[in-house]
């Protein structure tokens, strides 16, 4: 089968692939493993194959490609120890959380799987409406857009890559999928695995690549759809240079809980904590800013940061393991210098803000100015700040007051100001008693303002994957 995904390899030469990328250990930056990286000549053979691929993509039948996630399914669940030590490696996760990973790279193939044969693939359209339709009837059906292209980021090296290749399959899409620089060991292995089911020839190819030759994957006509996640920048710079195809973004943002009076703070607090500092901060939807009402601003605080100064951080291959390393020394330095300018701009430092090699310690602010690089940026670091408001709609304007939008977490058991909350929080999602760092795999996520264009979830990538076609019979 004409497939690309050149796999990790040590040392050797790959025919059109650029010079070899080096995966290394986030931990201890040791080499883990050297990669090809595809060249313009191979991506251009990908595209091609892609296209050739369409009209067998187009032909399976639903019961084909259920087989063809299904299967992956299986192969994941045999292959489930290789997947959590390459998390572990190349993307410096605690094992708990890489686990976590590959269960939910298991389980977003499986709703893939259902959704195949549960989704409806049109309606009967009533047109005779009007006097001058009588006679009319009218028939929808959703058909594959075409070529899809991909970009994941390095925080979630399989279950974000899940969530735009499952989807593909199941919609009938041929895609080419570049995986993050620093992160491409996992989307290999996923290739390694759609090379071993009834994928038509061409059907996808998974390219690491440098982001000179990606742009291809953004500008070429050929490809009908683009769904990146990453930066807001680099994000909103490809929607404006993608010309005719379809866009997905999923861009991140500065997520807000609001903690309320009559919240349970012994189940809220723990959460809080979670939510902030799981995979070292590096979460689009990671605790940021945490918004308390000012009757219960102080307890909060000293619960607070008692917890975040219980969090285990260091080498991620130890089991009592929390924040494992940043991405890269870079990331590190960035965050440093955003405490350290928040600092000197009046904000208290309650904990943290040290660092040991990569790795960065649970960190809490108070009196963060909101014109701080920490307070109106993503920090994508193990950062929460903390802020006192006097009621729930002061609460609901500092949550707004982001130029982000992804989710947000509100505290409270008043179901009327969950209502209120839902009504007025300008987020792509409202989590009620719970923190924005909530996802589950099947449900619609994504952001509204710089956090995004479209969502995720796998039901809703399938539409985004699809487009409508009508036909209208005359009596």
């Amino acid at each position: 089968m004409q497939h690309f995904y050149p796999l990790y390899l040590a040392n050797k030469a790959h025919e059109g692939t650029d010079e070899a990328l080096e995966v290394v250990n986030k931990y201890n930056q040791e080499t883990v493993a050297e990669v090809a990286r595809a060249d313009a000549e191979l991506l251009e053979q990908a595209i091609e194959a892609g296209v050739k691929a369409i009209p067998a993509m187009q032909a399976l039948k639903p019961y084909q490609k259920q087989r063809i996630l299904l299967d992956c399914v299986a192969k994941f669940n045999e292959r489930f120890d290789e997947f959590t030590e390459a998390l572990i490696a190349e993307g410096g996760k605690p094992e708990g959380a890489a686990k976590a990973e590959v269960k939910r790279l298991i389980a977003t193939f499986q709703f893939a799987a259902d959704a195949v044969t549960t989704m409806p693939e049109g309606e009967v359209i009533p047109l005779d409406v009007t006097e001058a339709s009588a006679g009319y009837r009218g028939f929808s059906k959703r058909v594959p857009i075409g070529l899809c292209s991909f970009i994941s980021p390095f925080n979630f090296p399989l279950n974000l890559v899940a969530h735009k290749i499952a989807p593909a399959i199941a919609a009938g899409c041929p895609f080419i999928l570049k995986p993050a620089s620093y992160t491409p060991i996992g989307a290999l292995l996923i290739a390694d695995v759609l090379a071993e089911t009834d994928l038509p020839e061409g059907a996808f190819s998974i390219l690491p690549m440098s982001s000179k030759v990606a742009d291809k994957l953004v500008t070429d006509e050929r490809i009908k759809l683009l769904s990146f996640t990453g930066s807001d920048k680099v994000g909103w710079d490809m929607k404006a240079r993608a010309g005719k195809k379809k866009v997905v973004l999923e861009l991140g943002g500065n997520a807000a809980v609001m903690i309320e009076p009559d919240a349970d703070l012994e189940t809220a607090l723990p959460r809080v904590i979670t939510g902030g500092y799981s995979q070292a901060g590096q979460v689009c939807i990671s605790v940021q800013r945490v918004l308390i009402h000012k009757d219960i601003y102080s307890k909060v605080k000293d619960k607070l940061v008692a917890l975040a100064q219980e969090v285990k951080a260091g080498d991620p291959s130890n089991a009592d393991v929390v924040i494992g390393p940043m991405i890269d020394k870079g990331e590190l330095e960035r965050i440093e210098q955003w405490i350290q300018e928040a600092v000197q701009e009046g904000a208290k430092l309650l904990c943290g803000g040290k660092a040991d090699g990569l790795v960065m310690n649970a960190t809490i602010l108070e009196n963060v100015s909101h014109e701080s690089k920490l307070y109106k940026d993503e920090a994508f670091g193990p950062v929460m700040i903390l802020e006192a408001y006097d009621d729930f709609d002061k609460g609901i304007e500092l949550a707004n007051d982001s130029r982000f939008g992804l989710q947000v977490g509100v505290y409270s058991s008043s179901i009327n100001k969950a209502m209120q909350a839902w009504d007025r929080i300008e987020a792509g999602g409202v989590i009620i008693n719970d923190v924005p760092t909530f996802r589950v795999d099947n449900m619609p996520y994504g952001g509204v303002k710089d956090s995004g264009f479209g969502r995720e979830g796998v039901k809703y990538a399938i539409e985004d994957m699809t487009e409508v076609r009508l036909m209208v019979v005359k009596d």
